[in-house]
């Protein structure tokens, strides 16, 4: 039997513009793989007032964990943009677990927000 799925929801994605501080403002897509075999996991974005962004992939290895900064992840050479509300769809290639992470540094009050994706069964 697969542990975990597929299909992953993250409605809720904002890579904050400024950080103050020694920190720097960031999110992350954790993926927790635990099959025998590498997974893909391809990230779709989408955005209230422009086209998505789709195709953007990541590897993780078998048994591994993998945290993928959104601001790493391209699509064609198109980053997502900072200071921009969107959404994300996370596929593996087989099962895996989502969560979504994002550090918000923009004041001296840093704020961390982690969350467990939205699985699609």
């Amino acid at each position: 039997m697969s542990k975990g799925e597929q299909q992953w929801i993250i409605p809720d994605g904002y890579i904050p513009p400024v950080s103050s501080g020694q920190l720097q403002s960031h999110e992350s897509v954790c993926v927790l793989n635990l099959s025998q075999e590498e997974v893909t996991v391809t990230v779709n974005v989408f955005f209230e007032d422009r086209e998505p962004l789709l195709g953007m992939t990541a590897a993780v290895p078998p048994q591994r964990t993998r945290h993928i900064r959104t601001a790493s992840l391209n699509a064609g050479g198109e980053h997502i943009p900072v200071g921009v509300p969107y959404a994300m769809e996370v596929i593996g290639s087989a099962p895996v677990y989502v969560q979504y992470s994002r550090l918000d540094a923009t004041q001296a009050e840093n704020a961390l927000m982690s969350v467990m994706a939205f699985p699609v069964k």
